[in-house]
């Protein structure tokens, strides 16, 4: 049945762009967690306030949504103390909530996030390691009912390669796959250096359906107006997506942290963006179910 849904939602691309859904964390964090909180141990110890928040984003008219796994790997949750022998029950938890929020009216993608480390040489983590954590973590995410996998806010393509590969391996249908980038003098680059080509290259090489950029150091939308073609440029007739955030965090009153870009600005944009060819789009960080409406509405996808 996966792979069916997988196909069916798939084949709405060639008729309209798809709807991706909004920020986990910050969501979370409206509804209680701490900051510094591991949201993935939500899936076990706040079950119904994870799918709350999925559910929200389906109603919002999300066609894709976002497993609670971001930082799923046990290399991840070690960083937070949490025992890494529990990283495949969380991830397959964090699937079967927003599979039970999707039913049939969206497409579940199994999130991947970095390990939170460095590979080896420059770091000390080895890339058979990191790959055996990767493939862990997918097998639990398509066990718990995930339809396809994102594997997102990548910086390094050796990275990347290894969580795309790891989802091939383990019998993903679809892998969808973006890089995180920054503004600098010498164009869009990754916090490692890496080109937005680069990135899109290693991706696809490792067996990536999808491509494209998500979050974003201080990117406004209009510089992610003027990435999309890059992506687009390298993607090789690949769909490519777009999640920006809603602009930079910003304090508020009593050390809150807010995010300027209200929903009728952000889909203001999203025409643009599928003018520069990106297929599907979403939001990130600060984002919510009212941003994900207007890009719905944006898109013209049927109420």
């Amino acid at each position: 049945m996966s792979r069916e849904r997988c196909d069916r939602f798939f084949g709405l691309l060639e008729a309209r762009p798809l709807v991706c859904d909004g920020a986990m964390g910050t969501q979370l964090q409206a509804l209680g967690l701490a900051p510094g909180q591991s949201g993935e141990a939500w899936n076990a110890e706040q079950p119904e306030r994870v799918v709350r928040v999925h559910a929200a984003y389906v109603d919002a008219g999300a066609d894709l949504i976002i497993s609670n796994t971001f930082g799923g790997t046990s290399l991840a949750l070690a960083l937070h103390g949490i025992d890494p022998s529990r990283a495949a029950a969380l991830n397959r938890a964090g699937a079967a909530l927003a599979r039970r929020a999707a039913g049939d009216r969206a497409l579940v993608l199994g999130d991947v996030g970095p390990f939170g480390g460095m590979l080896a040489p420059l770091g000390n983590a080895e890339p058979a390691a990191v790959a055996a954590a990767f493939h862990v973590q997918v097998l639990a995410l398509l066990e718990g009912g995930a339809d396809a996998i994102l594997v997102e806010t990548m910086s390094d393509p050796a990275e990347l390669a290894l969580a795309v590969e790891a989802a091939r391996a383990a019998g993903a249908h679809r892998v969808l796959a973006t890089g995180t980038y920054q503004a600098t003098p010498d164009g869009f680059r990754t916090m490692m250096g890496a080109t937005p080509t680069e990135m899109v290259s290693a991706a696809l090489e490792a067996g990536a359906d999808v491509v494209g950029a998500n979050c974003g150091t201080r990117l406004s939308l209009d510089d992610y107006l003027a990435l999309v073609p890059e992506l687009v440029a390298a993607a090789r007739g690949r769909p490519v997506m777009v999640e920006p955030n809603a602009g930079s965090p910003e304090l508020g009153e009593g050390g809150a942290v807010r995010y300027p870009t209200e929903p009728p600005s952000f889909a203001a944009a999203v025409p643009r963006f599928l003018e520069a060819g990106a297929r599907i789009v979403g939001g990130c960080c600060g984002t919510g179910p009212a941003h994900v409406a207007a890009i719905a509405a944006a898109v013209g996808k049927p109420g």
